[in-house]
């Protein structure tokens, strides 16, 4: 017994000093990396394949990779990543030769999109997209747009700045997240005429509304959407640029917690003006999908219908501490424009140069009343109706202090 005793003690104590060694190892090392494959690609492009590219990656990658200060992909810190992950910069994607990927070659880029495989063999971490079954058409489209001159992706020289992962996101990269493989056959899209195919297409493949509304990030599976915990059951933590923890929403049709008594007009406001059945803002990240087709967005309603209906009920987000202040101030936080902007106006979109933009009371508040009449597919609710009307000027009074008391990045 004694020597039985003493060979558990020897194993285990090695066990542990191994998993200690491991650990160490993993904090000391950047992400991993892998082979890199080359892909023979060239992607013809066209106004069409432009136009298709631009709404793909504005509804997918713009929401990471813009920043209101370049306006253009130039790349940004992405406040809105939970915490445990460290800190994250995404990158400058324009033209660009060295600051961007002007140099890469179309199947790189491809290859990129497909495995999370960089033209350098490194991983990019779990908050870049993946996009493992995505149509031929969307990859292909998508790069023709990142070829093309338009000003969302010409060649800016905006400097990258490395991201931080944390401890969690660099162990969950070696033992959990593993590049996907290129596809070896063509991958087609359903068609548009059936609407819960395209709709779990759309949800799955191409938007992948399910990676925030699952259970948790760490446990979502990419190659089987349907096999991630509590899939599009809501409820994953994620802060808004104010800090405060949102959970997002139940898309299952459960009754009682999910969107099961939605109707479809009032899915439609939600996903494309961001406001909800209570008349109320959704709360960052969540924003609205304005570009999104009609036909696009009752695919996505009528594939949510037929999802297996999950019982969770989400916490409410976490209140704001509202600072005394001025009426337009109380505005500012009652129709949570800070979840966006930031306490100070510096978040998501810059609030320091709306005054500017915007020289007059009356041109302020008619933006903000209809953004998407001025700037078509913003991601910014149509407050027409919600906000009430004696509250515009105290609000656009506020906003206008931002431009002069907001300390810089």
């Amino acid at each position: 017994m004694k020597k039985v005793l003493k060979w558990l003690g020897v194993t285990v104590g090695g066990l542990v000093v191994a998993a200690c060694g491991f650990a160490a190892y993993v904090a000391a090392r950047p992400l991993p990396t892998y082979a890199t494959r080359a892909v023979a690609l060239k992607v013809e492009v066209t106004p069409e394949r432009v136009a298709r590219g631009k709404r793909h990656a504005e509804l997918l990658c713009a929401g990471c990779h813009f920043d209101s200060g370049t306006g253009a992909l130039t790349g940004k810190q992405m406040l809105d990543l939970p915490p445990q992950f460290g800190k994250a910069f995404s990158r400058n994607v324009t033209g660009h030769p060295t600051k961007g990927i002007g140099s890469w070659t179309d199947g790189e880029i491809a290859f990129l999109l497909r495995t999370g495989i960089g033209r350098d063999g490194r991983y990019m971490p779990p908050w870049m997209v993946k996009l493992p079954h995505a149509s031929d058409q969307d990859i292909e489209d998508v790069i023709a747009f990142l070829r093309s001159d338009d000003p969302l992706v010409r060649a800016n020289a905006a400097d990258n700045r490395e991201s931080e992962p944390s401890f969690l996101t660099k162990m969950l990269c070696r033992v959990v997240f593993k590049p996907f493989v290129y596809p070896e056959r063509p991958i087609v899209a359903p068609p548009p005429t059936d609407a819960v195919a395209y709709g779990r297409y759309l949800t799955t493949s191409r938007l992948q509304c399910f990676q925030c509304h699952s259970a948790d990030f760490k446990s979502n599976d990419d190659l089987r959407p349907e096999s991630s915990a509590g899939y599009l059951g809501g409820g994953n933590a994620m802060p808004d640029l104010a800090g405060k923890l949102v959970y997002t929403s139940n898309l299952t049709p459960d009754a009682e917690t999910g969107l099961g008594r939605w109707t479809y007009e009032q899915f439609r406001r939600a996903l494309t003006e961001g406001i909800g059945t209570d008349n109320e803002p959704l709360r960052f990240p969540m924003v609205p999908y304005r570009i999104l087709e009609e036909q696009e967005v009752a695919a996505i309603y009528a594939y949510l219908r037929s999802v297996p209906a999950l019982r969770n009920p989400v916490p409410s987000p976490e209140p704001y501490d509202v600072p005394a202040g001025d009426r337009g101030l109380q505005v500012f936080y009652k129709y949570r424009c800070n979840s966006c902007h930031g306490d100070h106006g510096l978040g998501q979109y810059d609030l320091r140069q709306g005054p500017a933009h915007y020289p007059t009371d009356d041109a302020l508040i008619a933006y903000i009343k209809h953004p998407e009449r001025l700037k078509p597919g913003i991601a910014m609710p149509t407050w027409d109706g919600v906000i009430q009307e004696d509250e515009y000027a105290p609000l656009a009074g506020y906003v206008r202090t931002l431009a002069v008391s907001a300390p810089g990045r």
